[in-house]
């Protein structure tokens, strides 16, 4: 297809291959003190004059679109202007940030000091950086990176710091502030706080919006964090796509560059809060002396950590010929607008594209490939036969495009090591480490020679849509290309030697059986999880008695992507106070789930 995403394979087999150097090395060298105190003096914004806080305030509350809101609140709630202005200001007061360079240097100073103890190294992409020093001296600049912990904007910062880049602005949620002495480091560090829950305060979105839009203009560069992945899976960005795009389609800037930024780690720091999350345990506040308590992970070793700079994206290239920028001259710019349906569809479109880049750059290490295997052994694996399986899930891996950090020959045992929490190695044989209760469920799927018949190509591509459409909450894919990713995926399988095919059919070839089979048992656990969850009623006895293999059905997360798949499949129906259940939807999913299976 023409818009098929090629992949470039590579492996990174050191920390300076392709360009990747490990910023912790000097740290180890020299002075944290010298380091922090440094001479820092980043080039300026093209264009633009420093700012301060302040100013930048001042900007928000005279701002004509602000008052404009004011004066239409004045009108449906009956309150003063006075009033309303001081609200605005308050609301500003929470959540702006206040960026001052002594704070950033004592964070740069206590960061050396984290970042030794926990990563073994953190590799940057230096030619990443290059390409986003040369686009900040063009456009304003928004730092998009995937958010796999809450260290994710920290380490970010310190990359800036480490190289005279200036320091971005952050979008940060509203429980950091709360954080006693944590908050406000983080607030004149750069973070700006954000409401979690806005609902229809109507003041709130427009302080946050103009907030938003001001800090475009004036070229002041941020970071957009998303929303935790807490399964390590990608998670679309939400409600922020218009407010970075409004500047722009109203003409208050030529263009804006989109920088996709693929973070990924060995271990994180949260893998056993996020766990506990995901099977409904309730968030702990977000304190600084919860964060106290949590110390002992500076004990922890979490192995290294890489960091991708991807290449710029010109939001007025990508808007060619797809929106009719006319419609905003027909509007003041600073009367609100509401978007049209196609600029909805381009900001969603846009914001899964950032996401397919985020996922390009993600490099993968190799106990990324051993947790697929493990979860497949549940009764544990001798370790020469996991060696061996995660080599083959290597070779293939590499076949389909993945980035890959090989270190050394010793890559398995240290990896066992590293992930001492939850794999242990006995007499030659890895097992999952599991609380007291009953013992593991052992996997054991039953494939027949069904692979060795011929499949019709719809009927796979019907199959496919179908799960591209149930999955949509939990695989990110870009909206209205199946055709084009389905293509992308039968010519990597036909690459690799796993099938052929002709006009009307897909043959599965004797040696990719293998693959297939492994595919398979990686979609397996959704597939289940979403059978029971379909099918509520059952779901206690299906645990209990063990029909069923997949324990993903008891994570929070998972359930609601079901819930949210099911209204969107009109299998269920929300009113006011309650959810109505289409028996006979219901009932064709799980139809057509276990036909998949069969």
């Amino acid at each position: 297809a023409a818009n098929k995403i090629q992949y470039v394979l590579r492996t990174v087999d050191s920390a300076e291959a392709d360009g990747f150097s490990d910023i912790l090395e000097e740290r180890r060298r020299s002075s944290d003190l010298s380091h922090a105190f440094r001479t820092f003096n980043p080039q300026p914004f093209c264009g633009a004059t420093p700012i301060s806080a302040a100013a930048l305030n001042r900007m928000v509350l005279e701002s004509q679109y602000l008052s404009y809101i004011i004066q239409e609140i004045m009108v449906e709630c009956d309150e003063s202007r006075e009033a309303l202005l001081e609200e605005a200001s308050a609301l500003l007061d929470e959540m702006s940030q206040n960026l001052q360079l002594g704070f950033i240097r004592l964070l740069g100073f206590a960061l050396s000091k984290v970042f030794k103890s926990v990563f073994s190294s953190i590799h940057v992409n230096e030619d990443g950086l290059t390409r986003l020093q040369q686009a900040i001296q063009e456009y304003p600049v928004i730092l998009m990176p995937n958010h796999r912990s809450y260290v994710d904007f920290l380490v970010l910062s310190y990359i800036m710091f480490t190289y005279d880049l200036s320091i971005p602005v952050i979008a940060a949620g509203i429980p950091l502030m709360g954080m006693k002495l944590i908050g406000e480091i983080f607030r004149r560090s750069g973070a700006f706080f954000i409401r979690r829950a806005i609902g229809s305060d109507k003041l709130y979105w427009a302080v946050l919006s103009e907030y938003v839009r001001t800090i475009v203009r004036v070229r002041i560069y941020f970071i957009v964090r998303g929303y935790l992945s807490r399964n390590d899976r990608t998670v679309p960005l939400k409600d922020v796509g218009l407010l970075l795009m409004q500047s722009f389609f109203k003409g208050e800037v030529f263009d804006i560059s989109l920088v996709p930024i693929s973070i990924s780690y060995e271990r994180v720091l949260e893998e056993s809060l996020l766990a506990h999350e995901l099977l409904g345990v309730p968030k702990p506040k977000e304190t600084t002396g919860a964060l106290l308590k949590a110390r002992t992970v500076l004990k922890e070793d979490y192995g290294c950590m890489h960091v991708c700079f991807g290449n710029p994206v010109s939001v007025r290239d990508l808007v060619k010929g797809k929106i009719n920028r006319r419609q905003y001259n027909l509007v003041p710019r600073d009367l609100p607008m509401k978007p049209s349906k196609e600029t909805q569809e381009f900001v969603s479109g846009l914001a899964h594209m950032i996401i397919r880049l985020q996922e390009r750059n993600v490099v993968l290490s190799a106990w990324n490939l051993m947790a697929v295997v493990l979860l497949q052994n549940l009764q544990g694996i001798d370790l020469d036969l996991l060696t061996h399986k995660t080599l083959w899930l290597r070779r293939l891996a590499l076949r389909f495009g993945a980035h890959l950090r090989w270190p050394s020959k010793d890559v398995m045992s240290s990896s066992v090591s590293l992930h001492h929490s939850v794999v242990r190695c006995e007499r030659g044989r890895v097992y999952l480490v599991e609380e007291e209760g009953p013992g593991p469920v052992t996997v054991e799927i039953e494939y027949s020679s069904c692979y060795s018949v011929v499949f019709f190509l719809d009927d796979v591509f019907h199959h496919f849509k179908f799960l591209l459409e149930l999955f949509s909450n939990e695989f990110v894919l870009i909206p209205g290309q199946a055709v084009q990713d389905f293509e992308e995926g039968c010519s990597l399988l036909q690459q690799s030697g796993v099938i052929d095919r002709s006009d009307e059919e897909i043959y599965v070839r004797d040696n990719g059986q293998e693959t297939i089979i492994f595919l398979r048992a990686i979609l397996q656990p959704f597939i289940e999880s979403y059978q029971v969850i379909v099918v509520i009623y059952t779901v206690v006895q299906a645990v209990l008695h063990l029909h069923w293999r997949s324990y993903e059905c008891l994570s929070s997360d998972l359930q609601k992507n079901v819930l949210s798949a099911l209204l969107r499949m009109a299998a269920v129906t929300k009113t006011k106070n309650e959810f109505r259940v289409n028996k006979s939807a219901v009932k064709r999913i799980w139809d057509m789930l276990s036909k998949i299976m069969d």
